[in-house]
């Protein structure tokens, strides 16, 4: 394993006090458990290495003439974007007007691509990214997410009483992704008590990170009427959790972006032992069928289906979330994830 303790390393946090999910559960984790120091990356000085993500200012990373290796994050399927999409056409545009870009950078997908060819290694989540990566950078590597430090407390008790509770946690920027099942929510509590449990942020901002902040209870509030809103906790958030019976991720899945999301979300609740039940993505529907596991859902009456079928079986929810447990510990573990990112910075540190 190549020592990184005495080399310079800039990183450029997702958040600027480093407790984004994808500062906590990856590089930062990473460093926290291997005693490394990095400060924040300043492309004006020279480092032995940096590590970038899809948010660093890559108008300037993407031309740096440094002597350091570039590791840069590309966790989201962004380069799936349709170049017909208003977003993707305007994103550019967006970032070059709120200053997160210094230079106008009007292709977006370009710059991504360009930021991919200048780096000596590319971190990607999903192995649909990393066959669209490879295009631009040869040394791609698959990292998913440590839940170590969320899920340490793992469900026990799997019958339900009176109420099913269904569980939901992520940014709130996606919670309109339950839209997609409320036909299904109101459905089934015309024959059985459902409450919905969302764990998120109770305020964010609509656009580019910083702008248009809103109140998550005004999209949660629409989605059904028996919902409990909380507020995201890393200590609260296990106890929440494995109280519930079942956890839904639904995604709109003809939307590439977010079609393309990986597995962490699943291996999350399954690392607690919380049946999942998911919209049939690339990565949930791999994950599934390596787990021996058949809960994801195509259509709505897939989610009518799936989600009755689990709440009338106790034996069947109990299965479920053993199994997608023992999936977790034996494939993506805290110990694998350290070795991959250990294989990472060998392959790049000489």
């Amino acid at each position: 394993m190549t020592n990184l303790k005495d080399l310079h390393i800039g990183y450029i946090p997702y958040s600027g006090d480093h407790q984004a999910p994808a500062d906590r559960r990856r590089f930062c984790w990473y460093a926290s458990t291997r005693d490394i120091s990095f400060e924040l990356a300043n492309p004006s000085e020279e480092y032995d290495l940096v590590i970038l993500n899809a948010r660093s200012d890559l108008s300037i990373w993407s031309k740096y003439q440094g002597k350091a290796k570039i590791i840069f994050e590309l966790i989201d399927s962004y380069l799936d974007v349709p170049k017909t999409n208003i977003k993707g056409l305007f994103r550019g545009l967006a970032k070059f007007a709120s200053r997160q870009h210094q230079h106008l950078c009007l292709n977006h997908w370009k710059a991504l691509q360009d930021m991919c060819l200048r780096a000596n290694a590319v971190i990607c989540s999903t192995e649909e990214q990393k066959q669209k990566i490879l295009k631009f950078c040869k040394n791609t590597h698959i990292i998913l997410d440590s839940q170590g430090a969320v899920a340490h407390k793992v469900k026990t008790d799997y019958s339900i009483g009176t109420t099913c509770n269904l569980i939901w946690e992520g940014l709130p920027q996606t919670t309109h992704f339950l839209f997609e099942i409320k036909d299904v929510l109101n459905s089934l509590s015309t024959k059985h008590k459902i409450a919905l449990h969302i764990l998120t942020d109770l305020e964010y901002h609509k656009y580019l990170i910083n702008f248009g902040k809103s109140k998550t209870s005004d999209i949660t509030s629409k989605i059904f009427k028996n919902t409990f809103l909380y507020e995201w906790n890393e200590e609260l958030h296990p106890y929440i959790s494995s109280a519930c019976d079942i956890a839904i991720i639904p995604i709109p899945t003809k939307d590439p972006l977010s079609a393309g999301k990986p597995e962490n979300k699943l291996q999350l609740f399954w690392q607690m032992g919380i049946p999942t039940i998911t919209s049939a993505t690339p990565s949930y529907s791999r994950a599934m069928k390596n787990a021996g596991l058949q809960m994801t859902c195509n259509t709505k009456q897939d989610w009518q289906e799936i989600l009755e079928k689990y709440i009338e079986d106790k034996s069947l929810r109990e299965s479920a979330g053993k199994k997608g447990r023992a999936y977790v510990l034996e494939n993506n573990n805290d110990d694998k994830i350290l070795k991959l990112w250990d294989n990472l910075f060998d392959s790049v540190i000489t």
